[in-house]
């Protein structure tokens, strides 16, 4: 039997839908308030418990760059030797930044 999938199909839940009439007539006529508040202000108010860091440090220990490493030159992110691109003048390009 062949199938014709540009006909519309129609589920049992398709047949039982109210009419757009009847929608309209259930539809409550009151318009709802809508309050638009920016986001900046939103966030403002809020003050997260702990929050105050103001006399916190950060602690980070450098660690200089290894011998197998290398600091491209396009993009400043310290990669693997294996991630050498080209090298151009001294400078060292990683392989994503010239991809």
């Amino acid at each position: 039997m062949a199938t014709d999938y540009d006909a519309p199909r129609k589920s049992e839940e398709d047949l039982n839908e109210d009419s757009i009439e009847e929608l309209k007539t259930r539809r409550s006529d009151k318009p709802t308030a809508v309050v638009e508040e920016d986001e900046s202000d939103l966030a403002a108010g809020y003050e997260l418990p702990g929050a105050d860091l103001s006399g916190e440090e950060l602690l980070v220990h450098v660690v200089p760059a290894q011998a197998d490493e290398f600091t491209c030159s396009s993009c400043f992110l310290v990669r693997h030797r294996s991630q050498i691109a080209r090298e151009k003048d001294g400078r060292f390009y990683c392989k994503e930044c010239e991809g």
